[in-house]
């Protein structure tokens, strides 16, 4: 169906959002797919985040490492070569992903100038569009921005975040507005869900600890597959890569020999410090140049846990030319070394190979 297949052209002309691939393929296709009811919208409050030491030191680490804020939120200035650092230009200022006739999708000017940013806004506009899909003038913000994630961020991780925005230097510069095809317009409006409860910070285990930092990076989101004919995630596939990104497809973060399970803790934070597994870069649009700035005991939490999910036997390698998989439904390097491991018998191969 055609209306299917347009989010992945407009992903692959969207390449400048590879570097923190927010705007993925399954996104799209969810938002596609989805008939809508009328949007669950909360009215605002007048509640104001006081700033602090703290608050500001937690924001700036949350948008410049595990969020990652500004690789949508800001124009990235170089093309990037294997394991180099972007340089970003008008950073908070926004972006634009999309300029089609009768649709654009815009990242907004957060910055706190008051006629083309987010000065005039309230903290609570603020908060409800991070954390509920609402934006400060009423409407339905498309799932790029992934508050469908960050639903679960904590109060004060959502204050920590809002402080540090305002502090950035404000950059006057006016985006175009954003303009959602009727057939996504719609169909988003069921994505929004209210916040009226605290959400208190995460249990301070690793494995906890981990588990949050995951849903806040939106790993999931990238590395598991989707099947373009269900409109779903394939069940049973989390974090077993293979998700398209045009020419690249994610890696496989299970502990299965053919995910990360060679990795130990020092190789893990090595990977995502440098961009390189051993002699391989980690390709676009793994944002490694963001969590690179995270720090051990969080890199080590995030390792922690996925050591925890379910090892999945799942081949994806980018550097092999693409083929078909059975177990993802999808192409990429390798895809027919997993033949033998397709759904729905792969249960029972995967149970034979831990004998």
């Amino acid at each position: 169906m055609a209306l299917r297949k347009a989010p992945k052209a407009l992903l692959l002309s969207a390449a400048a959002l590879a570097v923190l691939g927010l705007l993925s393929f399954p996104n799209l296709s969810k938002v596609a797919a989805r008939q809508a009811p009328a949007a669950h919208v909360r009215p605002l409050t007048n509640r104001k985040f006081e700033p602090s030491p703290e608050r500001m030191a937690r924001g700036k680490y949350l948008v410049e490492s595990v969020a990652g804020c500004f690789g949508c939120h800001a124009k990235m200035a170089n093309n990037l070569g294997p394991g180099e650092l972007p340089e970003f230009t008008d950073v908070g200022a926004g972006n634009v992903f999309v300029d089609e006739k009768d649709f654009v999708l815009v990242a907004s000017n957060i910055t706190p100038d008051v006629e083309t940013g987010a000065g005039s806004w309230t903290d609570d506009q603020l908060a409800r569009a991070i954390r509920e899909g609402i934006g400060h003038d009423g409407r339905v913000l498309f799932p790029m921005m992934p508050y469908t994630v960050y639903k679960d961020m904590s109060d004060e991780d959502l204050a920590s975040i809002i402080i540090y925005i305002r502090s950035i230097p404000a950059v006057h510069k006016e985006q175009p507005k954003t303009k959602i095809p009727a057939r996504y317009a719609d169909a988003i409006l069921k994505f929004p869900e209210p916040i009226e409860h605290e959400i208190g910070p995460p249990a301070n285990d690793p494995v906890s600890r981990g588990r949050y930092l995951v849903a806040v990076a939106h790993c999931h989101e990238c590395h598991t597959p989707f099947d373009d004919k269900t409109v779903d995630f394939v069940p049973g596939m989390d974090f077993a890569g293979g998700a398209d990104f045009g020419d690249v497809a994610s890696a496989n973060i299970t502990p299965d020999y053919t995910g990360i399970g060679y990795f130990d803790e020092a190789l893990f934070i090595k990977t995502l410090r440098t961009g390189w597994v051993g002699a391989r870069p980690l390709r676009m649009p793994m944002p490694w140049p963001f969590f690179r700035n995270m720090t051990d005991d969080d890199l080590k939490a995030i390792y922690a846990y996925l050591r925890t999910l379910p090892p999945i036997h799942h081949d994806v390698d980018n550097t092999e030319v693409a083929t078909f998989c059975k177990r993802c439904n999808g192409k990429h390097g390798l895809g027919e070394h997993n033949d033998r491991y397709a759904l729905p018998e792969s249960k029972k191969f995967e149970e034979q190979a831990k004998k």
